[in-house]
């Protein structure tokens, strides 16, 4: 076995590893307001999650080529890969692919450990970016097309990044007033039922439209392996068999759940009602499936998380923690820079070791850094036992003070 074809092959297991990983980060995206208010049952809720997203990520394959064209500059004039990635069965962006997942798997971890609701999306692009800058330069990523429309990082990442919270927080805000005056007059237990009738629906449309979104990154990435490796050479079109692998691996971490990034969302940022929770889930389908349309890689969670915001701020009365919107904020700003410090130095570590070394060394890097978060998360876990306990204050910057027992 080739040191090209060894790498091709952890590129592809890295790759599946993330979507898995962005599988259990995201499922509060769609489902945490709805376990929060009694609509669901944990365990029902990201059953019902993960069937949308296996089904979500056949729908369409517009971000899964903003992943391939958008961060490393593969093409050249004419549109064909460039002949340097293709030199050596594509070894320098196979490593570039490899670094950079690895990038973006260490902050979901650490982010999920923490219990804080940050992109996958941003964390994989970062990764990118930062692997691409150590082996290229900063003239090796495509910052912004060809610069005749707002393309490559900056028009298709960054830009949304700021975009889409804001217009979440808008839609969800005027969507919620809107709620409460029409059914003012209504007993609240009515409400409350009803609304939770409409969150199932809401809810099943955020699943889905996360599939359209996130599934297809992890598909991008592996395309963008299987043309660095010389077994694809269309970089407008994915694999029939990348499409089902990505979309099954998504569809199993939304199952495992990522109960510690649900509790945040549904429980650290509002008190949310029934009515609240339909108003959120409602805008939050709405930007992502947009979004999706026009090939915007955008962060569900950014949507999802000023949905949530966006009703506190339209149901009078209601309490917003600004505290943990803070917080969250600032994982939001450093995770770029963040995941492309671990992209560059792990780049660093591969090139630094001769042959089979390099790749081994990177994907031990890998292995150890989850294993050490995975074990490390046990002491304090938190379940669907205990994920709708009282919130208590300050908790997200601690994951020790969620009680550990099952109620």
């Amino acid at each position: 076995m080739t040191v090209e074809l060894l790498l091709l092959g952890l590129v592809v297991i890295t790759a599946i590893a993330f979507d898995f990983t962005n599988g259990f980060h995201d499922t509060g995206n769609a489902m945490a307001t709805s376990i929060a208010t009694g609509a669901l049952k944990p365990k029902t809720a990201v059953t019902l999650s993960a069937v949308l997203n296996l089904g979500g990520a056949f729908l369409s394959v517009e971000v899964a080529l903003t992943v391939t064209n958008a961060v490393v500059k593969i093409q050249d004039k004419s549109g064909a890969p460039r002949p340097e990635y293709l030199a050596d069965h594509g070894h320098l962006l196979l490593m570039i692919v490899f670094c950079g997942l690895v990038g973006g798997i260490t902050w979901n971890l650490l982010t999920w450990l923490l219990g804080l609701p940050s992109s996958s999306s941003h964390a994989l692009f970062g990764g990118l970016v930062g692997s691409t800058l150590a082996a290229l330069g900063f003239k090796g990523v495509n910052w912004a097309g060809d610069g005749s429309k707002l393309d490559g990082v900056l028009g298709k990442v960054v830009l949304p990044a700021f975009g889409s919270p804001m217009v979440a927080i808008l839609v969800a805000a005027c969507g919620t007033w809107l709620v409460y005056r029409i059914t003012q007059g209504v007993a609240e237990r009515y409400q409350e039922r009803g609304f939770r009738w409409g969150q199932i629906g809401t809810a099943s449309l955020v699943s889905l439209a996360h599939g359209t979104n996130d599934a297809q990154k992890t598909m991008g990435v592996i395309t963008l392996a299987l043309i660095a490796y010389g077994s694809w050479t269309d970089t407008t079109s994915i694999p029939v068999w990348v499409k089902v692998v990505c979309a099954v691996a998504i569809a199993l971490g939304t199952y495992l759940g990522g109960w510690r990034i649900i509790r945040t969302l549904g429980k650290g940022l509002v008190e949310i009602s029934s009515p609240q929770g339909m108003a959120a889930e409602a805008s939050s389908a709405a930007v992502i499936l947009s979004s999706s349309h026009l090939g915007f890689a955008l962060s569900t969670t950014h949507v999802a998380t000023g949905s949530i915001l966006g009703t506190g701020v339209g149901r009078t009365g209601a309490k917003v923690r600004w505290g943990v919107a803070l917080r969250m904020a600032l994982a939001w700003l450093v995770t770029l820079p963040a995941s492309a410090a671990v992209g560059a130095f792990c780049y660093f570590v591969g090139d630094l070791l001769p042959g089979y070394l390099g790749v081994l060394a990177v994907f031990a890097i890998l292995v150890a850094t989850a294993l050490w978060m995975y074990i490390h998360s046990q002491r304090k876990p938190v379940t669907a036992h205990n994920v709708n306990d009282e919130w208590e204050p300050e908790q997200v910057t601690a994951v020790s003070s969620v009680p550990a027992t099952a109620h």
